[in-house]
């Protein structure tokens, strides 16, 4: 194709989006909302699989050891924990660094709640914490982990814990979160595609007698298609910048008034950098190939004459 003729075919496309205003505002409009209402369930789902995968990051093993245990029975219970192969990490946590952390958890009213328990009053165990590979490993590696303690004399494990059936409704809640939110999102892509393509069909369906003039006068089927490709394209664009400006605008804005503190759930919203690519990407592409796809379909009927 010469470059003559693709400058033309970007005029026309162009021209197009100017010349028909209220199809083109229809059209425009129709993108926007769609996409706007995709992509804040994205933006939701986004969150909520990010948030899952957090919340599943903080199960972890703790493994309580009987009091007096020797320190070289510690020592080698710790190198037999890494040798499972599903272990990520193993920390021992003395009595003492355990007493340490409960005052800070506790703040001001723990300091007097725990005073005088220091030294031989320490009321706590020595323990491993224990992160695994996995999140829905857990169970198993604890399973492991118990079985270490059999045959020992003496045991040196006192408990293993790592919230026995909470863990477990945990993984299902997460997962039917994830299901749940990639679902919505299947259905209004459906939506928004079906009330895209048929807003850019009326907008078509309006140019019909141009159509068949051009095509009268010996126009080539590709050569009237080509200003609506690029005007199909200029319409998913632009119809894909406004909600993709508005919902990364307002999370900006959410992200850095700290109008929603989830610190305390040790929970952190996806940081924005993160999940701007993918939202613009996501939107940006959809909005693009359904304009493009809208308005090939549409123009197609009419070119046989």
């Amino acid at each position: 194709m010469k470059i003559s003729t693709i400058s033309r075919h970007l005029r026309e496309g162009g021209k197009n989006v100017v010349r028909n205003g209220w199809m083109t505002f229809a059209s425009i409009s129709s993108i926007s909302i769609s996409l706007f209402i995709l992509g804040i369930f994205v933006l939701i789902t986004l969150n909520v699989n990010d948030i899952a995968n957090q919340i599943e990051k903080q199960v972890e093993i703790n493994v309580y050891l009987e009091v007096n245990t020797p320190q070289q029975q510690i020592d080698a219970l710790q190198n037999q924990i890494k040798g499972i192969p599903e272990v990520k990490t193993v920390k021992f946590v003395s009595k003492e660094e355990g007493l340490v952390y409960l005052r800070g958890k506790l703040g001001d009213s723990g300091k007097a709640l725990l005073e005088g328990f220091d030294g031989e009053n320490n009321p706590l165990n020595d323990a491993f914490t224990i992160e695994v590979d996995e999140p829905r490993n857990v169970a198993a590696v604890a399973d492991q982990v118990s079985s270490l303690n059999i045959g020992k004399d003496p045991k040196p494990i006192y408990k293993v814990n790592y919230g026995k059936g909470t863990v477990e409704a945990l993984f299902k809640v997460t997962q039917i979160a994830r299901w749940i939110g990639f679902g919505i999102v299947i259905l209004l892509s459906f939506t928004a595609v079906f009330l895209i393509a048929n807003t850019i069909k009326i907008t078509i369906l309006a140019r019909r007698k141009e159509i068949s003039i051009m095509k009268l006068v010996g126009a080539t089927n590709s050569f009237i298609r080509w200003p609506f490709f690029i005007e199909g394209a200029l319409l998913g664009f632009i119809g894909s910048v406004i909600p993709i400006g508005v919902i990364l605008g307002g999370y900006w804005k959410l992200m850095n008034t700290g109008s929603l503190d989830l610190s305390l759930m040790m929970i952190k919203l996806t940081p924005f950098n993160d999940i701007s690519f993918k939202l613009t990407a996501l939107l940006l592409g959809i909005g693009m190939v359904i304009g493009i796809w809208g308005s090939l379909i549409s123009v197609r009927k009419f070119l046989r004459v």
